[in-house]
């Protein structure tokens, strides 16, 4: 090795290492929590890979949350016996000319400080596995998808062809998944986590003040999208934990848009939904904003709506509660207001939907007053921005340290008509529905705010102004 990068090797800091703002303790206790769930057995998890080009790195939620272990190319592989786990982290060497370029790995030691764990080379895992297939322990996998969103799609992980190709080595060797176990250990959130997460909603609520002053008609979407990244970054975040969305006019009713390429225009609304990731936690908060700055007649009816149903999901959240129950308050106070502006037949009116096998066992989604809001009412928030707990269209109860959204929503554009299957049903539905959807055309509302559950009941975590007049206050001071 020449002088020059040895004199670099002493000068340059290693990369950084593992999330510490949560304690190695903690990472331990939750290994712990996960052999007490599955007593004895080998466990097997690969991390992220490396990024391609200059793609911002990022680790896999289920493996940060095992180990705090930042750095790509690793592999975690926990010995489970009588409810108490040892593990090793199995990491991939960096070539020192490459280590100028992405920084230089920790070692050995730096890494048992860091997590708790031993620390051995990736090439070691093979071997260490084949012997562990002869111990006759049962054995399991984290998948190493990126999402939870995308885990049935994602089949071609690094993970999933080491593992078929593990599997055909040793013929009658099962591999269960133990997602679900980890997902049920990441539901509840620890004091740790949920400093995480109030800071991750601290710096998205102050973004949303920022756009309260910014939007007016003649902006870019693309400009509001700018200025939250900035704001994000500016107080500390990560920057945004997913991709924004800044829907305005027609936009405003597609529930995921992220192009953000409209120019805004009086009389239309616009749709913010936004989180900003803090040490890996996301935040993911929602406004609609009147872009003049006033809500029309027809906007604020849809408005105040959304937010009464919101508020009917609020009263009910709390230790205990259903997550059934949870959600039916919200729908109710949604199909009432939208049959009261004709936008459909009756409150239990049903129709003809294109998911119609779905209805035997959600009968809701064959509900008209289900057209204009077909999504959950919410979900867990916390290394992902669609965490655990899975609290949409599942059974269950609330517990303490649940940290959740509640985002209802209602849509309104004539699209909706279009998709309808071509039913007589249909065909009596759309021709006394359409006068009232014509005249709600293009208004998308959505009010999405985040929420813990504490041992008496929920605290509102995200107190960016959501109200009719806190909006319209806060917009009339633009450019002062």
């Amino acid at each position: 090795m020449s002088a020059l990068i040895l004199s670099l090797l002493a000068l340059l800091v290693p990369v950084a290492l593992a999330a510490q703002d949560i304690a190695p303790a903690e990472y331990a206790a939750r290994r712990d929590s996960l052999a007490a769930r599955l007593d004895s057995g080998v466990v097997i998890a690969f991390g992220a890979p490396a990024p391609t080009g200059r793609t911002a790195p990022g680790q896999l939620p289920a493996f940060r949350y095992l180990t705090g272990f930042l750095e790509p190319n690793a592999a975690l592989v926990l010995i489970l016996r009588n409810g108490r786990a040892s593990g090793t982290l199995y990491t991939l060497a960096r070539d020192p000319r490459r280590a100028l370029y992405d920084g230089f790995l920790p070692d050995s030691a730096a890494i048992a400080r860091g997590t708790g764990l031993a620390a051995r080379s990736m090439a070691a895992l093979g071997p260490a596995l084949d012997s562990l297939a002869l111990s006759g322990l049962p054995f399991y996998t984290l998948r190493d998808f990126g999402s939870a969103d995308d885990a049935e799609s994602d089949s071609l992980t690094r993970g999933a062809s080491f593992l078929r190709a593990f599997s055909a080595a040793h013929r009658g060797l099962e591999v269960r998944d133990i997602h679900p176990v980890v997902d049920s250990l990441r539901a509840r959130k620890s004091p740790a986590e949920l400093a995480l997460l109030r800071r991750a909603i601290e710096i998205t609520v102050a973004g949303h003040r920022e756009v309260l002053r910014a939007v007016r008609p003649g902006i870019w979407e693309y400009e509001i999208e700018a200025l939250l990244a900035s704001a994000f970054r500016r107080t500390g975040g990560d920057g945004p934990a997913f991709s924004s969305i800044v829907g305005s006019g027609p936009n405003a009713t597609q529930y995921h848009y992220a192009i953000n390429n409209r120019r805004m225009q009086a009389g239309d609304v616009v749709v913010i939904d936004v989180g900003a990731g803090y040490h890996g936690y996301a935040a993911d908060v929602t406004r609609t904003l009147p872009v003049s700055g006033r809500f029309t007649a027809g906007q604020r009816a849809i408005y105040q709506i959304v937010r009464d149903a919101q508020a009917a999901a609020e009263r009910v959240a709390r230790p205990g509660a259903g997550y059934a129950a949870w959600s039916d308050s919200a729908r109710a106070v949604v199909a009432r207001g939208v049959t009261r502006l004709g936008l459909t037949e009756g409150v239990e009116a049903t129709f003809d939907p294109p998911w119609a096998d779905q209805c035997p066992r959600q009968p809701v989604r064959c509900t008209q007053a289900f057209l204009y809001m077909a999504h959950g009412l919410g979900h867990g928030i916390g290394l992902e921005v669609h965490d655990p707990p899975s609290i949409a269209y599942r059974p269950g109860a609330f517990q303490p340290g649940d940290v959740f959204t509640i985002e209802p929503g209602i849509y309104v554009s004539t699209r909706l008509l279009d998709i309808l299957p071509d039913t007589p049903k249909n065909r009596s539905m759309i021709a006394r529905v359409r006068p009232a959807v014509e005249r709600y055309q293009d208004i998308g509302v959505r009010i999405e705010d985040d929420y813990v559950i504490t041992a008496t009941g929920v605290e509102w975590l995200s107190r960016a102004p959501r109200e009719i007049g806190e909006i319209e206050a806060a917009m009339s001071r633009r450019g002062r």
